[in-house]
């Protein structure tokens, strides 16, 4: 565990530091990154052991409540904001709410703007959902030799303006295990083999949770079966939501036991006066 004073100057603890994320590249540890989306997926995260979390701007606040020294990325959409100046602007307030790591898919020049700045900057090489359009779909990155070229002159590219790290997404795993060797920049492998410095996957792959109808990618590995629970549970729900209905259609429902009784006496003595009302009481 490291003592730093965080991006708001405010003294705090961490896992793991951006420059332990650089010393991967000589030590060839491998850590573990996962996606918790709420508060309760944190907290299976961190008594998991995963060393790295990745979350969106409304989750930074719980991992700094439940897992205050988890090093933790955040990021944006690439079109959620119009200017570099919004997306500057965005990266100041995520590091200033406790983050350690800023991702965005952005231009080169905004790369090298928040790299100027001090920020930790992460961006993206291989498959780019977002712009899946422009190579014809979901599909494998570094197949022949001219592409793998590509991913290549793209991470130096990269490093040139200060990018700190890469998520290198379905990549061919023999381009990934040259080119890392080659570079300053950490990698994140999501389905690009085991030559990243760190391993990444989602917490809804890792623990099952989609089914075939879903048609995972092939980089996804299901680890558990949680999806057998989220049926188990929508199927109880139904069925109890089913009964209730039921028994309130057939005038079975409150029963007595869930009822509020009056104290013995009290209901005459209510009654009583209820006949005796009249507006001239009030």
């Amino acid at each position: 565990m490291k003592r730093i004073y965080d991006f708001s100057r405010k003294p705090a603890m961490r896992n793991y530091t951006i420059s332990d994320l650089q010393e991967l590249k000589v030590t060839n540890k491998k850590l573990t990154m996962a996606n918790p989306a709420n508060a309760d997926e944190i907290r299976a995260c961190k008594e998991a052991g995963i060393d790295l979390f990745v979350v969106g701007m409304d989750q930074i606040d719980n991992v700094r409540t439940i897992a205050p020294t988890h090093f933790c990325r955040v990021g944006s959409r690439w079109a959620q904001f119009g200017s570099n100046e919004e997306l500057l602007a965005d990266a100041f307030e995520a590091m200033r709410r406790g983050a350690d790591m800023y991702y965005t898919l952005r231009s080169l020049d905004a790369l090298e703007m928040m790299s100027r700045e001090g920020i930790p900057v992460q961006s993206h090489i291989g498959l780019i959902p977002t712009f899946s359009h422009y190579c014809g779909g979901l599909r494998g990155w570094g197949r022949n030799a001219d592409e793998a070229m590509k991913i290549y002159e793209t991470l130096k590219r990269m490093e040139d303006v200060g990018v700190i790290a890469v998520e290198a997404e379905c990549i061919a795993e023999e381009v990934l295990e040259a080119v890392n060797k080659k570079t300053s920049i950490v990698t994140f492998s999501l389905g690009s083999g085991m030559a990243g410095d760190v391993i990444m996957s989602f917490v809804a792959d890792v623990c099952g949770e989609a089914s075939e109808e879903d048609r995972p990618p092939k980089h996804a590995h299901a680890f558990g079966n949680v999806g057998r629970l989220h049926k188990q549970i929508h199927e109880e729900r139904v069925a109890a939501l089913g009964q209730f209905h039921i028994e309130v259609t057939a005038g079975n429902f409150p029963y007595p036991q869930t009822n509020i009784s009056m104290h013995e006496g009290e209901k005459d003595r209510f009654l009583e006066a209820l006949d005796k009302w009249s507006p001239t009481h009030q």
